[in-house]
């Protein structure tokens, strides 16, 4: 799945994006704190994303830019206006780096067509920029955007960390047909999306060519550092549906992971349930 290596262990892009979200602070993300930053439900199977950020892969591909791109778009977060007709959609997710952590200050401008997959190009309808928060995530409030002649469902969008050049991508829905027959098309940058009531929420996390420092890796040990009596211990790989106690409770493993210091049971609500 998405979330683990082919060894079973969470990457390191995991940890961090779903650190960020549960609210940790940045020093207890870089240590390594992880909790998933997006549960899918118990139907859904998450689509293949952008590559994984893992110290030195591939940043998010770039796209082209299209023939209606405009510049000096209004800064905003929501490009709904009221009456707007169209299904709701949320896109939400976080910007980083070759290293895995989060971009603070990136500028995500975004256009798209209307719900008859019609672009504004007098004004800026379905155009805005945003920038980045303190831990690298970013919100969009918009529609789903209408079909046109020769290409499937998808936003543009352009971003650029401060004093870095302008990468220029687009992002798209998975299930739709016109997948299939896009040339532009590219799986790598599906966003999960799910039903939310009568709107819909996806999730997306771009990665950009920012060398960075990795920071610290926490070093797993072999001993346990629970309450003594409990056979949760570092070091040790975890399956999906383990079984351990620490601190007197028991947890359920809910996803393989090998575990470390700082990720004991309680601290990590995405790998462990309390039984």
């Amino acid at each position: 799945m998405d979330n683990e290596t082919a060894a079973g262990h969470l990457t390191r892009k995991t940890v961090l994006r779903a650190a960020l979200a549960a609210g940790m602070a940045a020093p207890a993300v870089l240590m390594g704190v992880p909790a998933l930053a997006r549960t899918l439900t118990d139907a859904e199977a998450a689509p293949a994303l952008t590559p994984e950020c893992d110290d030195g892969d591939d940043p998010t591909p770039e796209q082209t830019e299209g023939p209606y791109f405009k510049p000096n778009s209004p800064l905003r977060t929501s490009l709904l206006e009221a009456g707007t007709p169209g299904v709701r959609l949320t896109v939400s997710g976080y910007v980083f780096g070759r290293a895995c952590r989060p971009i603070p200050g990136v500028l995500l401008d975004f256009w798209q067509a209307d719900v008859n997959g019609a672009y504004d190009n007098t004004g800026f309808r379905f155009r805005g920029h945003q920038f980045t928060d303190a831990t690298g995530a970013f919100e969009l409030t918009t529609i789903v955007p209408g079909l046109y002649p020769g290409r499937t469902r998808h936003i543009h969008v352009k971003l650029q960390a401060p004093g870095r050049p302008v990468l220029t991508t687009q992002l798209y829905f998975p299930n739709e047909p016109r997948n299939n027959t896009d040339t532009i098309f590219d799986a790598r940058l599906l966003m999960t999306v799910r039903d939310a009531g009568t709107a819909k929420e996806a999730a997306f996390d771009f990665v950009l060519n920012v060398p960075q420092d990795p920071g610290p890796t926490p070093t797993p040990t072999p001993t346990s550092t629970g309450v003594p009596g409990g056979t949760w211990a570092a070091g040790t790989a975890y399956r999906a549906g383990d079984a351990v106690t620490y601190g007197g409770p028991g947890y359920v493993c809910l996803q393989a992971h090998t575990a470390q210091a700082g990720w004991e049971p309680p601290n990590v609500p995405a790998l462990w349930r309390r039984a």
